[in-house]
């Protein structure tokens, strides 16, 4: 029987000519004020052969560190061995703006650039992407901001978040440049990326996929929940944990999908490493999506 294996290989960041790893490290749960947790958890990543690290400007908000904590506390750590960041592909987000709750207007998107470059401490971001949809702001609008910062050297390449199918060709109808990824939830509990268009169109127009949430919100840990028993075994199979199952799962789609770690602890930054030990037959792979959706396919 055929089965699905992994390749650790770098890929294409879309059409920007930027190589990324096959996992992210995303920043969502970074806190603190100290700045050698962060160094150890890229460090971590780096073990786990991460080069794309994931972060925006609203992670932070609701914790003491507040709004462009993340990307502050980050960028300090970066600052402490410039050595880092060439070794690193830095995507981050802007967009949302409680209790707004989104805007992506040409002002705020043109002082939200600024300001996450200045709170990283870099020159350039690698990949900047939209948040969310703003829909009081028409495409073309929002395309003319991020042209912008493509043409001023604050940006190498364009991505989008939580947008659907339709509203990623609306922003594409508008842009010189293409838009090279985009980033859905998707997780065997969240299978509407499979539904919707956005793996399909992914792959018709070479964009580049980051998953957030691979592991459900940490409910695909959940022995208890028929999904979380079934990556548990699959696992164990391949000496590895529910957490390297459910990675791979999503990791599995011929979209090659890169999911976003979300973990602030070291030691399961580098186990992320451990998804490419596992392999899925296609009767493996479908009987977990049944199990997260609790449907049977036809």
């Amino acid at each position: 029987m055929t089965t699905i294996r992994l390749s650790r290989e770098p890929r294409p960041l879309g059409k920007s000519g930027i190589t990324v790893s096959p996992l992210a490290w995303g920043m969502w749960r970074l806190e603190g004020d100290d700045t050698r947790p962060v160094r150890e958890l890229i460090d971590a990543a780096f073990e786990a052969g991460i080069t794309l690290f994931d972060t925006a400007d609203i992670y932070g908000f609701g914790s003491p560190i507040g709004f462009g904590g993340a990307e502050e506390l980050f960028g300090r750590a970066l600052a402490e061995d410039a050595g880092m960041r060439d070794r690193m592909v830095i995507a981050t987000k802007g967009g949302i703006t409680p209790p707004t709750p989104y805007d992506s207007s040409t002002g705020y998107l043109s002082e939200a650039i600024d300001s996450s470059l200045r709170r990283l401490r870099i020159d350039v971001i690698d990949l900047y992407q939209i948040h969310r949809r703003d829909f009081l702001t028409h495409p073309q609008e929002v395309a003319g901001a991020l042209t912008r910062m493509v043409e001023q050297g604050k940006v190498r390449a364009l991505g989008v978040s939580n947008y659907a199918p339709a509203e990623l060709s609306a922003l594409q109808r508008f842009l010189g440049q293409p838009i090279v990824s985009t980033q859905p939830e998707f997780s065997p509990l969240r299978v509407q990326p499979l539904y919707d268009g956005t793996l399909d169109g992914a792959m018709a127009d070479d964009v580049a996929v980051l998953a957030w949430s691979p592991l459900g919100g940490g409910k695909l840990l959940d022995r208890d929940r028929p999904a979380g028993k079934l990556l548990a075994e699959h696992g164990a199979a391949y000496g590895v944990d529910a957490t390297a199952a459910a990675l791979s799962w999503v990791m599995a789609h011929p979209a090659r999908v890169i999911p976003i770690v979300g973990s602030q602890r070291p030691e399961r930054v580098r186990a992320a490493a451990d998804a490419y030990k596992v392999e899925w037959t296609r009767e493996q792979w479908y009987a977990v999506m049944q199990a997260g959706t609790g449907e049977k396919l036809p």
